[in-house]
């Protein structure tokens, strides 16, 4: 829909948060005509409108949801992708809901407002309130590890000077249910922050299984029983997954970026984000010869395969999923699968990840030959000099600038992601010496444990 005004905008929000999300464009008037906004007054609007959706003065609980600038036939439009949230948002003290015939202001009609509390909480278990869960029960080095992984993200976060009361409260991980008067902290915080013996307690079937199944295919060659809070599955998962999955050299506009990382890390976060934690379905993170498979319990909003380029993204657990969008640990809800497709189609030759929706929610990430070269001597013709496609000519490039300064043979490797030595030294290291373009630190002595080598573009007398 068309938005009218920042104050008709944040009712809108509010609307769509309590309902079942929406779109708004600024800059669209009644009758669906682009008439854009003014390029000079757009910053101070984008800033008007942030600063009002996280006042929570004026909205509560706040929004934190940036607008996207979009151009259209050369005019300025700003758009939010506004999805359902999982607790009951007011403007100006006053609780807005729609149904067919428009919008609605419910503040003063109990039972309406009864309804939208109970939708809320019966469909998201992550607000599900815990009364008698304290403050001690949370992991106090933990919130200030939160901290720091905001200030890293944004200098100016305010919950890098909030007591942790107020971080905690600014998270929405501590409410208060109207409905039932309960309040405490929240199914989310214990999980988010909680200490292991407490997430037991409240949830005994918790735990998340990371798997390496590639010899042993009845048991597993590898096991990583995670039984431990969100942010910390999320490390040793990723662990898990820096130890038994390869990471093949890419530039992306002349920056060498990890594929399997940025993979990876979309299929990871997707798992703790959005699972249904009070189902006792253990998720599962499976490595196998040619995929990798991950699986966790799910509240659908549909079944079957999940298309990319036109599917509505649902927020399953909107608080979680908003702590992890703050600490640099998700995107913005949707743009997380066009990544995965887009990584994943380089990282495997051209084939596609599989997202299935249903009450398991899976993914399959292939895993194929082609993604890692460095551990298959029989691809080695592909690396020869007179295969040499423009993608190893960047690496080459890339190679040379990083030997500027000298490097051990170790670390190039490492740079060039490669594992396997005998390869890099027939086909990478040896040619490249060979053609000048590295040179011995110690040429005297070609095997010396201490050699380095660097760039013949530190040379200046080289030509």
């Amino acid at each position: 829909m068309q938005g009218s005004g920042e104050q008709g905008c944040v009712r809108d929000r509010l609307r769509f948060l309590n309902r079942s999300g929406g779109h708004i464009v600024l800059g669209v008037d009644d009758n669906g005509n682009i008439t854009g906004i003014d390029a000079d007054a757009l910053p101070q609007i984008k800033k008007d409108l942030v600063t009002t959706l996280n006042n929570s003065q004026k909205v509560n609980p706040p929004l934190y949801i940036l607008p996207e600038t979009v151009i259209i036939e050369g005019k300025t439009l700003l758009y939010l992708s506004i999805p359902e949230s999982s607790q009951v948002h007011r403007c100006n003290g006053k609780i807005y809901d729609r149904n067919e015939d428009g919008d609605l202001d419910v503040t003063n009609h109990p039972d309406a407002v009864a309804h939208l509390y109970i939708r809320k909480h019966s469909s998201f278990s992550e607000n599900r309130i815990y009364p008698y869960v304290r403050l001690e029960d949370l992991r106090s080095d933990l919130i200030q590890r939160v901290r720091k992984m905001v200030r890293a993200e944004n200098p100016n976060h305010p919950w890098g000077t909030m007591t942790d009361e107020e971080l905690l409260s600014s998270a929405r991980l501590y409410q208060h249910d109207y409905q039932t008067g309960k309040e405490g902290y929240i199914l989310a915080a214990i999980l988010l922050l909680g200490k292991d013996e407490v997430i037991q307690s409240v949830l005994p079937h918790f735990k998340t299984d990371a798997i390496l199944r590639k010899i042993n295919l009845d048991r597993y060659d590898d096991r990583d029983d995670i039984r431990t809070n969100l942010i910390e599955s999320y490390d040793r998962l990723m662990a898990f997954v820096a130890k038994h999955l390869p990471d093949p050299f890419y530039l992306e506009k002349d920056q060498r970026i990890s594929l399997r990382d940025h993979i990876f890390r979309e299929v990871i976060a997707n798992m703790l984000i959005h699972r249904e934690y009070i189902n006792g379905f253990p998720a599962k993170f499976i490595i196998e010869n040619n995929q990798v498979v991950a699986e966790n319990a799910n509240r659908p909003h549909g079944h079957g395969r999940i298309n990319p380029s036109n599917f509505t993204p649902y927020p399953k657990n909107p608080v979680i999923a908003r702590f992890f969008k703050e600490i640099g640990r998700a995107d913005e809800l949707g743009s997380g699968v066009r990544n995965l497709y887009n990584y994943t189609r380089i990282y495997s030759g051209g084939a596609d990840p599989q997202l299935l929706e249903g009450d398991i929610f899976k993914i399959i990430v292939p895993v194929t030959p082609q993604a890692t070269p460095q551990a298959t001597p029989q691809a080695t013709p592909q690396a020869t000099p007179q295969a040499t496609s423009e993608n190893e000519t960047n690496k080459i490039a890339a190679l040379l600038e990083y030997c500027i300064e000298p490097r051990s043979r170790v670390e190039i490797q490492e740079f060039m992601g490669l594992k396997d030595r005998e390869y890099f030294r027939l086909e990478i290291l040896n040619p490249l010496l060979k053609e000048g373009k590295l040179l011995l630190t110690i040429p005297e002595k070609p095997t010396s444990p201490n050699q380095k080598y660097y760039s013949h573009l530190k040379d200046p007398n080289h030509v």
